[in-house]
């Protein structure tokens, strides 16, 4: 039996979280912490995931390579390139396809590696760590990603847990995750056709910020309205004392961090932990050995400092609150409950922010850093056919109004507005055309404007054949199911020619008529089902050869670091070396035929 596995994919650090035991429990990792770094780093024989790669970051700063969910399926030219290009120390190349990748040496071998590969190779670790500590199967995965992310960066990163063998059941917006643990677990939340409670969510992690508003009855959670600025988190404030101390150190030292990629990461390091250290103390002392050409540096930082450092970021708290509200056509005296969770809402003064915002205290009933993966974990094991849960209903919203188009081929439209923004999903639309062969249809956003920069207003695409047209007849209609799934991607689920049958039917006896009276029929009209049709689709996700490469060159990978390993340990007495292919990868059984090789 597997065992339900939730991921809160953040960009710093990640939780692991599984439903087992009646309840919701978070996995710590191999040394025993309860989040994981998000990291991959690369060395002369391995790799290092999430611990290994955070504890050789520093001196391996140029392999390692972190902020993977903000690359994941993004174009090189982007318009976020230019701001996330800051944040990394490895080398960002544009791959074939133009999305954003990584040049690294591994095994002394320079090595060209897409996102999606980097976030399987980070989500196999944890699914390692998972299996490890709970003794079970891992097959399926729900994984919690920011609410901002685009189809493309949703079925990227479906790719890459397909990837790291796993089943992605759901891609699931982060903040509604934790509002689905916030509802699981609240026992007070009104019930029938009582008021329901209306609950703002706040949360800011290391990258981004995103505030949306729930409407909880028990039982049931709809989103109302979603928000977000993708670029705040605690790297911004992280940078803010990094830069502070760089200017600081380059007039008392004389050494400039900024020239030396290791020096900046470690005072970029230590600036995280006196941000965290500020957060319950009003000063703190700030100390770095060796930084660059030896030079040891030290100085400290009063909170009343920090707060004047950091006060141009905090005027970027109000938008998204007010653009949540508008959306949800609500104000700040209509929410009942602010509740914040992401790691940077511990500062005391972005707190105060958050406060005066919606003008009311803020709550922290849920685990900040635990209840998007505990939420996600629990919408995973609603998934499962092996395991009951407590019955919890809960709906998303569309951002964007999404149209569907088809071929013209009779006098009707051509395309109709099919989800429009603000309407919830999952969600199953049935529409009746009329096709005199076969046709194509494509699914795109109604209104390109309004999108963020960057976002592609193609969706998606689908061929559907094996339509027959009866003789004597100029077309025949076709049912199509359109449905926008509850990971929020558009699909086309089915479609199939109806006609219109003559069948009897009964017609019902008046009440006075005798017991032995005899039935009565009529002719009615009918349209039932007749053929279903072949749908082929074009969407962003990666399917057949591409896919399976991306698997066996994972799955062989990780064979090579091994057998490096086991070389190390076993010595033979004559010169040969095994070298291992990858022949096929179906059904999860890799094939694996072993060839040996002479060397003279």
């Amino acid at each position: 039996m597997s065992t339900p596995f939730g991921l809160d994919l953040g960009n710093n650090n990640s939780v692991l979280a599984v439903a087992r035991n009646r309840g919701i429990d978070i996995v710590v990792n191999e040394v025993s912490n309860r989040s994981t770094p998000s990291l991959v780093g690369f060395g002369q024989k391995n790799r290092f995931l999430g611990e290994a790669g955070k504890t050789k970051e520093t001196s391996n700063i140029k392999n390692t390579v972190g902020n993977l969910k903000r690359i994941v399926g993004l174009d090189y030219t982007h318009p976020d390139f230019s701001t996330e290009s800051q944040f990394f120390s490895s080398k960002l190349v544009e791959l074939d396809d133009k999305k954003v990748g990584t040049q690294v040496r591994l095994a002394g071998e320079s090595k060209t590696f897409s996102a999606t590969q980097l976030a399987a190779m980070f989500i196999g670790k944890v699914k390692n760590t998972v299996q490890q500590e709970t003794k079970s199967n891992i097959n399926d995965i729900c994984i919690a990603v920011p609410a901002w992310y685009s189809e493309e960066q949703r079925y990227s990163i479906a790719d890459a847990a397909k990837v790291a063998g796993l089943n992605p059941v759901r891609i699931v917006n982060d903040v509604t995750a934790a509002a689905v643990s916030y509802g699981v677990f609240k026992t007070d939340l009104p019930e029938g056709d009582a008021k329901p409670r209306i609950v703002a969510f706040v949360d800011i992690g290391h990258s981004s910020y995103t505030c949306s508003i729930m409407a909880f009855k028990k039982g049931e959670l709809k989103v109302l309205g979603t928000a977000y600025d993708k670029h705040f988190g605690g790297r911004d404030f992280d940078r803010a004392i990094t830069e502070h101390f760089a200017d600081e150190f380059k007039s008392k030292y004389k050494i400039d961090i900024r020239t030396n990629a290791k020096a900046y990461n470690r005072i970029l390091t230590a600036a995280e932990k006196l941000k965290k250290v500020l957060s319950a103390n009003t000063q703190a002392p700030f100390s770095a050995e060796s930084v660059m050409d030896d030079v040891d540096v030290s100085s400290s930082m009063t909170r009343e400092e920090l707060e004047e450092l950091v006060k141009p970021l905090l005027t970027r708290v109000t938008e998204p609150v007010t653009k949540a509200l508008a959306q949800a056509n609500l104000t700040v005296e209509d929410i009942d409950f602010v509740e914040i969770i992401g790691g940077t809402t511990r500062i005391p003064t972005l707190k105060n922010s958050i406060s005066e915002a919606f003008n009311k205290p803020l709550s922290t009933t849920l685990n900040q850093d635990e209840a998007i993966a505990k939420g996600a974990a629990f919408i995973c094991a609603i998934h499962s056919p092996t395991l009951r849960v407590r019955p919890f209903k809960f709906e998303d919203i569309h951002p964007y109004s999404v149209s569907y188009s088809w071929d013209k081929q009779v006098e009707e439209e051509e395309s109709m507005e099919v989800f429009p923004a603000g309407s919830t999903f999952p969600s199953t639309k049935l529409i009746t055309l009329q096709r005199t062969g076969d046709f194509q249809m494509s699914a795109y956003y109604t209104t390109p404007e309004q999108l963020p920069k960057g976002t592609k207003a193609d969706i998606a695409k689908w061929e559907i054949t094996g339509l027959q047209v009866p003789e004597g007849a100029e077309s025949v209609p076709v049912k199509v199911v359109l449905r926008c799934d509850p990971s929020g991607l558009h699909t086309i689920e089915e479609a199939y020619t109806v006609e219109d049958i003559k069948v009897q039917e009964v017609v019902p006896l008046p009440e006075d008529a005798p017991e032995d009276a005899e039935p009565e029929f009529r002719e009615v009209t009918k349209t039932v089902k007749k053929d279903a049709l072949t749908i082929v689709a074009h969407t962003f996700a990666l399917e057949g050869k591409p896919l399976n490469d991306l698997i066996e060159k994972e799955m062989l990978c990780l064979l090579k670091i091994n057998w490096l390993l086991k070389l190390k340990i076993v010595r033979t007495p004559w010169k040969n070396t095994f070298t291992l292919y990858v022949v096929s990868w179906k059904k999860n059984m890799l094939h694996l035929p072993l060839k040996l090789k002479r060397l003279s």
